[in-house]
């Protein structure tokens, strides 16, 4: 895969590349931006090395592949659309410490996310993504045609209570597997995270057939792994990946922001 702007370098066969060539310090070329759409949607997450942005910056760049979502915990004082990832020796817990996908308890969950860390520990601290493209095409045939048409409920209190007991969080429903609105490709759309129950099953069995889901997309063979440096970005696209924090470094300091981008083609 190649582009006219920017150079793509795979980390896995399934999901993942090291982008280089680009300056996301700087506004972008509408040529940029075409090439980075192209690369998100060939790699399901892209990653940049030596990128010192700020709340500003991070921003502007979110804002050339959409509007920002407002995340369901609260933001930035004067960013709002900007959230402090930050964990160091006080954490009981830390933002996305099992495999999930942003947001999904939303009606319309972001099309995308963008981290920056600019503060890391000596060691550990990656984090894991999963490709959802090659968690459905592992399925059996008979466990595609059973889930076809099933529908799961999200619940924003099962990832958000922990920080904030007394906050109202979102519940929605989605099916069970959806078709990405850009590739055409399905995907496996439950995670441990928000997903509560599926609906059309009994109590046992949705919680059977969830436990198997989620013990599924925890293949390696699935997955790439980053490897973080001060002032480096991922850029996932949130519809066809989750993601995990491995929280691996406590007491030491991980910290950075991070935007959310609106789906434009949800329906």
């Amino acid at each position: 895969m190649s582009y006219a702007t920017i150079t793509a370098e795979k980390l896995t066969p399934r999901i993942g590349a090291i982008i280089s060539g680009v300056d996301l310090t700087q506004p972008l070329s509408a040529e940029q931006v075409t090439d980075l759409h192209q690369a998100i949607a060939d790699h399901q997450v892209i990653f940049f090395r030596n990128q010192p942005l700020d709340p500003v910056s991070l921003k502007r760049l979110g804002l050339h592949f959409g509007n920002l979502q407002a995340h369901a915990l609260k933001g930035l004082p004067d960013h709002p659309e900007v959230r402090k990832l930050h964990a160091d020796e006080t954490s009981k817990h830390v933002a996305g410490e099992e495999w999930h996908s942003d947001m999904t308890c939303a009606p319309k969950p972001p099309m995308g996310s963008i981290l920056y860390l600019h503060t890391l520990p000596t060691e550990g601290g990656d984090t894991a993504f999963s490709s959802m493209y090659a968690a459905y095409d592992a399925l059996s045939d008979r466990m595609k045609d059973y889930l076809e048409g099933l529908t799961a409920v999200h619940d924003g209190r099962l990832a958000f209570g922990r920080f904030d007991p007394t906050g109202s969080y979102p519940i929605s429903t989605h099916s069970v597997i959806r078709e990405h609105p850009v590739t055409g490709r399905k995907v496996l759309f439950v995670n441990k995270g928000f997903t509560s129950h599926i609906n059309e099953v009994p109590p046992a069995e949705s919680e059977a057939v969830l436990d198997f889901l989620y013990r599924h997309v925890e293949n390696a063979c699935f997955q790439c792994r980053f490897k973080w440096e001060p002032h480096s970005v991922a850029f996932w696209d949130n519809r066809c990946t989750q993601h995990l924090a491995i929280w691996d470094y406590y007491p030491q300091v991980r910290s950075g922001f991070r935007v959310q981008i609106e789906d434009a083609k949800a329906a």
